[in-house]
């Protein structure tokens, strides 16, 4: 009795129902009138946070495709050691595609995709996320302004197990995965903005060019493929010298004379992807910078036709040389590309090759030149006697044609022909006869055009072809020491 003489009335309790309901639609109201939207996301999240924070018994960590400048290492080994859980998990919504070379499917992640994992006994949930981050505009490359990130949730009593055992084991995985199915990629820059995001997007790199096929000079190429061995296995000794782990190359030469084939054997060789960058698309130094650091270890960044891309003779800007209404305003500096070559930004990465190519060292400003920026400067040369061998093996099986053989061999010592032009005349016929009395008729043309006393004729210097062919080894390695046929070479003489 004393229990119902303490309760209010009815009429009461509908009353301060009426004036708290009343109060909390003024209050939201309020809210929703006066607060701008970006505050009532961040009160609304804030509030969320301390719920889950005192309420949830899980934690989230957040993978997200980028740190900082620089990519995530985190992101894309969970991203690798995900694709394996697919066929084992409850996957309902994935992106497949296939590229007309590609001879397997390509899966990836569809928007909101969940990934269910175990791992020591403990039961793991991957979501994956992706939203544009400009939604109000529109860039020329809406994919470049994607941003993605991984949720991994798990109980929150197994949080230093996933810190300290789980996610090392995803990025050790993940890299004998990479190594055990690596696919060369090739990427290119998707946007050019300085104030949007370095977006580099790879497809599968499928140059059929290796050191086999590649014509050239065989003391040469085994003067390069011990390069390339020499500097992947010498991690430790980068470190202990205290020099960046990286190599520079600058390939020169006559169109024609297979650059590009070398860069595409030198990828495949090392299995390296590789990074083909424009300077005339960039417009800034803070722009660069976040271009190349967005680039992983053990790639090979290219930046061909150098001379032609952008003007080095100015030392203090670069000068755009491509023209045209879309092309951009180049603010560049020379002091920023080498900063990144050999100064203090050199050292964000491990494993990486700068190759240069140009038809004209003599345009070059020679600061990008010089040893630990360039450190082998390799001439392509016109098609040697070997070269051509070499091809005619290649592209007609033959090793021998006596009577032909030997006619294009007395005309290619005094006629100056490009491998391109060799492998061009080799491809018209796959009869051996036709195809080689092509070359042959192509090699009288220009003789005929050389001694035409229309045409300015560079005259000979008077070194003899075997000198020749071996100064130009010699200036291969200059820098590096290696030995040739036995013999040291040491920079600036021989002996």
């Amino acid at each position: 009795m004393f229990f119902l003489r303490k309760m209010p009335s009815p009429s009461s309790i509908f009353s301060a129902y009426a004036s708290v309901s009343a109060s909390f639609l003024l209050f939201q109201t309020m809210f929703n009138q006066f607060l701008p939207n970006k505050a009532q996301q961040f009160i609304h999240s804030a509030f969320q946070y301390y719920l889950n924070l005192q309420f949830s018994s899980s934690v989230t960590l957040l993978i997200e495709e980028t740190n900082g400048l620089t990519r995530n290492e985190l992101f894309e080994a969970s991203e690798v050691y995900l694709l394996t859980k697919i066929t084992s998990t409850t996957a309902e919504k994935l992106k497949v595609s296939k590229g007309s070379k590609d001879q397997n499917l390509t899966t990836k992640f569809a928007e909101c995709e969940q990934i269910f994992d175990s791992f020591g006994g403990m039961e793991l949930k991957w979501r994956f996320n992706c939203q544009d981050s400009h939604k109000n505009w529109k860039s020329e490359d809406d994919r470049a302004s994607e941003r993605q990130w991984f949720e991994l949730s798990f109980h929150k009593e197994n949080r230093d197990k996933v810190l300290e055992s789980y996610l090392p084991h995803i990025l050790a995985k993940a890299e004998a995965i990479k190594k055990e199915k690596k696919v060369v990629k090739l990427y290119t820059l998707a946007q050019c903005s300085t104030y949007g995001v370095a977006k580099w997007e790879g497809i599968n790199f499928q140059h059929p060019s290796n050191f086999n096929t590649l014509a050239m000079e065989p003391d040469m190429k085994q003067v390069i493929i011990e390069d390339l061995d020499r500097f992947v296995r010498r991690k430790e000794f980068y470190k202990k010298v205290g020099k960046a782990w990286k190599r520079g190359y600058l390939l020169y030469g006559p169109p024609g004379t297979g650059k590009s084939s070398l860069i595409a054997a030198i990828a495949n060789y090392l299995k390296f992807d590789v990074y083909d960058l424009q300077l005339s698309d960039l417009n800034s130094d803070s722009y660069l910078r976040k271009v190349l650091l967005a680039t992983s270890n053990r790639s090979i960044l290219v930046i061909e036709d150098i001379d032609c891309s952008v003007d080095f003779t100015n030392s203090k800007q670069f000068q755009c040389v491509s023209g045209g209404s879309n092309s951009c305003e180049v603010q560049l500096t020379l002091s920023s590309l080498l900063n990144f070559i050999d100064g203090l930004w050199s050292s964000c990465g491990d494993e990486r090759i700068i190759i240069f190519t140009t038809n004209h060292k003599d345009r070059l400003n020679p600061a990008l030149l010089r040893p630990g920026r360039m450190d082998m400067h390799i001439h392509m040369s016109y098609c040697t006697i070997q070269g051509f061998r070499l091809l005619a093996s290649n592209y007609l099986g033959i090793n021998n044609h006596n009577e032909l053989f030997s006619q294009i061999e007395g005309l290619m010592k005094t006629i100056e022909v490009t491998p391109a032009e060799v492998a061009e005349e080799l491809m018209k016929s796959e009869d051996a006869d036709f195809a080689l009395s092509g070359l042959v008729n192509l090699l009288k043309r220009k003789r005929m055009e050389a001694n035409s006393p229309d045409t300015k004729v560079e005259k000979s210097s008077g070194i003899d072809a075997v000198e020749a062919k071996r100064m130009k080894l010699d200036d291969v390695m200059r820098n590096s020491g290696t030995k040739i046929n036995g013999r040291r070479v040491v920079r600036g003489q021989r002996r």
